[in-house]
């Protein structure tokens, strides 16, 4: 027998952990839920990723979300090529921030000034902070299964309760800090009421994903947002949007364009940089007039507004103003999102596949998934030989139950088809209906 023959991502992997704990620079990246080993990335082109190994992939991850005109758009790769000319970091303010946040207002008017930061944690982080300090309050709501980066007052997970305080999900998180945050289920309405009549005088904020992508994709029910909405308004509390994922995915002008409830504050990541580093944070401008240098709540960041950051952005967002794009891209989505339950539906796996806009959940369940609790409903071993499955297709999905698929302008027809027809052979191959 032949001995076996490592690939270059099974040798890259060895090498990886050597240097980085699991191997990885973010935890999802090592396939934990899934086993298996990842394969490493060596370009991106339009719809699909290359590996080391020389196989191309459909890609459904899109960097989670941000390269929603795909890899290597020219238009950002033309604008990034002239901007390396010019210098790639300064510590001063440059045009290029102005031009960026005034096309940022174009989609988020609720955004009535911003500040720049260099990632969707930075935006969360800061966005807390901001609001504790403009009410004086220390108290933040939070929902299970929405996830705002890797902030230690948020990486808790529900104690005795709904009406419990927060108690540390990982290690280094001081139970101190955690327990000036409180939990309530996704799209509960009654237990952030609880909350409220409990804690009303002392909560700062209450931040959410108002479309959950961090376990899946889930929508808000109706009336959930409008009854946080006027929560915070009685109690006189911040209400935060964090779309990171959702801003521009769920509609060019994100879920509060979608369902028509505006909050004090929106936190962006993802997009506005066309894939590159970036976050911000923005909103009411007597909220964010209470930031240093002109208020008291500090933040700062040397590479914030990074020029590359704000050119890729630009160009970004200057394709998504032609407003076809956006409609085109939220079709496919839809129509992938029937396609792949159709094929679930025939060939009697039961799988409920959750969209909004140009993202999507299948969740291997009856379905419908309405809070993280649901989601413990699903079929993990199937989800597992679904992704090995679709990979070994030539798709790549994300590497969890919990996370959502993304779709790019370059995701035209015929690659949705080819998605389709890669589901519908690993249904047939690798899920067995009953098991």
């Amino acid at each position: 027998m032949a001995e076996y023959q490592l690939t270059r991502s099974e040798t890259a992997f060895t090498r990886a952990k050597e240097c980085f704990p699991g191997g990885v620079n973010s935890p999802v990246r090592a396939l934990g839920s899934v086993g298996g080993t990842p394969f490493f990335t060596v370009r991106g082109h339009g719809a699909e990723i290359h590996d080391a190994d020389g196989h191309s992939y459909v890609d459904m991850v899109l960097a989670y979300g941000p390269l929603i005109l795909g890899h290597g758009h020219p238009r950002v790769a033309e604008a990034l090529h002239e901007a390396v000319e010019d210098g790639w970091s300064y510590g001063t303010p440059t045009l290029l921030e102005t031009n960026l946040a005034n096309r940022v207002r174009n989609f988020f008017p609720s955004m009535e000034k911003m500040r720049f930061v260099n990632s969707g944690t930075e935006a969360t982080m800061s966005a807390i902070r901001l609001a504790r300090g403009a009410t004086g309050r220390d108290l933040t709501v939070k929902f299970e299964g929405c996830y705002h980066g890797h902030v230690d007052s948020l990486l808790v997970k529900a104690g005795s309760g709904a009406l419990t305080h927060g108690h540390p999900d990982s290690g280094g998180v001081p139970t101190s800090i955690a327990e000036t945050t409180l939990l309530a289920p996704f799209n509960d309405l009654e237990a952030v009421q609880a909350l409220f009549e409990r804690h009303g005088a002392q909560i700062a904020s209450v931040i959410l994903e108002p479309v959950a992508g961090n376990m899946g994709v889930i929508p808000p029910l109706p009336g959930f947002l409008e009854g946080l909405r006027a929560l915070c308004d009685e109690h006189q509390s911040i209400l935060i949007f964090d779309e990171v994922m959702t801003g521009f995915r769920v509609h060019r002008g994100g879920a509060q364009a979608l369902y028509g409830v505006v909050p004090d504050l929106t936190c962006l990541g993802k997009v506005i940089g066309g894939g590159l580093p970036v976050g911000a944070f923005g909103g009411r401008a007597d909220i964010m007039n209470h930031l240093a240098p002109e208020g008291s709540v500090y933040q700062a960041g040397t590479l914030s507004g990074n020029p590359l950051s704000m050119v890729a952005g630009c160009a970004t967002l200057e394709v998504l103003e032609d407003t076809p794009i956006f409609d085109r891209l939220e079709e496919r989505a839809a129509v992938l999102a029937q396609g792949l339950q159709t094929v679930a539906d025939e060939d009697g796996i039961e799988m409920c596949v959750q969209q909004v806009g140009t993202m999507l959940t299948p969740f291997f369940q009856a379905g419908p998934v309405h809070r993280l609790g649901d989601v413990s409903a699903s079929n993990f071993e199937r989800f597992a030989l679904f992704f090995h499955g679709m990979r070994r297709e030539g798709v790549s999905i994300p590497p969890s139950q919990y996370e959502a698929w993304f779709l790019a302008t370059t995701h035209d027809s015929t690659i949705c088809d080819r998605v389709v027809s890669a589901a519908r052979a690993v249904m047939a191959a690798d899920i067995i209906p009953g098991t």
